[in-house]
């Protein structure tokens, strides 16, 4: 996707804003926390956003395809940063977007993926999608283990209005993968909706307690009464 005159312009006040706010004796600890898999400017969550806010702002007559084109121009740069921005940014006008745009924000969940922006694009998907319940299906069933995870995920906060049984169904559908990511995710959704129906969540986990990695079974029932 190719960065145009107004990108190109949005991104050098962006950049302006974050260096001013940037630590750079932060900046390891912040690398480190992310596994050295990215490079970091050293500008915590608070002053990050302070910083973009004023500019994130302006963008509340831009269109969702505009605010696309930003969040793929920020994905593209090295600092960790800029990926959160994209985040607050998108997470700020989540409005603008449909279920359109959900192919292009799975995208960015496969590109610089790990769990911190990943976990925020599904808390965005699932903003846009209440509450669309059949729509994650395929997701559910894709190659990468994040979009996966997003699938998982997309419900949380959804309270009564989550879809019991296919959230059950996704968690039984999954159950059985190794990756770390998957079996905490499945364990994080389940205790979400504890918050809500935790008769629910424990009759379940009891049911397919020999189906459910320990790990799934453990964090479901973190927060439940024991029987």
């Amino acid at each position: 996707m190719p960065v145009s005159s107004t990108d190109t312009a949005f991104l050098s006040r962006l950049t302006s804003a974050l260096a001013a706010a940037a630590n750079a004796e932060r900046a390891p600890a912040m690398r480190a926390y992310l596994r050295e898999q990215f490079d970091c400017l050293g500008v915590a969550t608070p002053e990050r956003r302070a910083a973009g806010r004023p500019l994130l702002s302006e963008l509340k007559d831009a269109g969702a395809e505009k605010l696309i084109e930003h969040a793929h121009a920020l994905w593209r740069l090295p600092e960790r940063e800029y990926q959160h921005v994209a985040l607050d940014m998108l997470a700020m006008h989540w409005g603008k977007l449909n279920s359109a745009h959900i192919p292009a924000l799975l995208e960015l969940a496969q590109i610089k993926s790990w769990w911190d922006t990943v976990d925020g694009l599904s808390g965005i998907i699932g903003d846009i999608l209440r509450y669309q319940h059949h729509y994650m299906d395929n997701a559910l069933r894709d190659n990468n283990m994040w979009v996966r995870r997003i699938a998982l995920l997309h419900q949380l906060g959804w309270r009564d209005k989550t879809d019991e049984q296919r959230l059950l169904n996704y968690c039984l559908t999954l159950a059985g993968e190794k990756e770390f990511f998957i079996q905490k995710a499945i364990g994080w959704a389940l205790r979400d909706y504890a918050r809500y129906a935790p008769d629910a969540v424990r009759i379940f986990t009891r049911e397919q307690k020999e189906r459910l990695a320990p790990l799934s079974f453990r964090e479901a029932n973190k927060h439940l009464a024991p029987d």
